[in-house]
């Protein structure tokens, strides 16, 4: 296990303002470590690819395994959508957009990739079939915790597989519906494998629900490091690896 600092997610949004203001590719970075961890997971137990060390790893079957993304409103849906492309030529990939609003150009970039789009009652359907879903509802913003409309519906679809351990969920920054700082959680969440979350630690996730919640925490260093220097942290958390978008 790798000691880190836990931040605020205030201190994250700071963070992050000047590299956005600098058009850092930040999603970018975001989506590319969160993929890579998407491909380590199905390559669980599937041996040796026989790809050189250090190269991208290839999924031994392709369209063997079937992903679920569940796009929110926010950036964590983008964040979910541009990952969905980077792994829709490799598995059979699904997108529920459960929010207002969608990111458009990140939904047309997994759909062009080979993605899916499939409504409420398809995931109903399909909910014991889902290897993996990637939860991009809500972000580090939202202060309403409490899911609803096809999110919520989408929730209640999957936790029943969920809990069974028919699939595993990764999410994407942090369980949707967990606040980002005290660990308060609202009544619908979908309890992660796998919590990879962005730029630093939340403390959310180390505090409260959050250790109930996260699962494995993976810390994805997309550049913030720099900015991040001149706050306090408010703690200090283990993540089992840090990766690179």
């Amino acid at each position: 296990m790798i000691q880190v600092p836990v931040f605020t997610a205030e201190q994250v949004r700071i963070a992050e303002a000047p590299l956005l203001a600098a058009e850092q590719p930040l999603m970018a970075r975001a989506a590319a470590a969160l993929a890579e961890v998407v491909r380590g997971m199905f390559r669980d137990g599937q041996g040796d690819s026989g790809a050189p060390a250090g190269a991208p790893q290839p999924i031994a079957t392709a369209h063997a395994r079937h992903l679920l993304v569940l796009a929110g409103s926010g950036d964590n849906g983008g964040d979910a959508l541009y990952a969905a492309a980077h792994l829709a030529d490799e598995v059979d990939v699904d997108v529920l957009t459960v929010g207002v609003r969608v990111h458009e150009t990140g939904l047309a970039s997994a759909l062009g990739a080979g993605a899916r789009r499939v409504e409420i009652p398809a995931v109903r359907e399909a909910a014991e079939d889902y290897d993996l879903i990637l939860d991009g509802i809500l972000g580090i913003g939202t202060t309403d915790l409490d899911l609803r409309g096809s999110a919520r519906e989408a929730v209640e679809a999957l936790l029943p597989a969920v809990r069974a351990g028919r699939s595993r969920v990764i999410a994407v920054d942090l369980p949707s519906g967990l606040h980002p700082d005290s660990g308060d959680s609202g009544a619908h969440v979908l309890p992660a494998s796998v919590t990879v979350t962005f730029g630093a630690v939340k403390a959310g996730l180390v505090t409260g629900r959050g250790p109930e919640l996260t699962g494995e925490l993976v810390l994805a260093d997309i550049g913030l490091g720099p900015e991040l220097d001149g706050f306090v942290p408010v703690g200090e958390a283990s993540v089992s690896r840090v990766v690179t978008g």
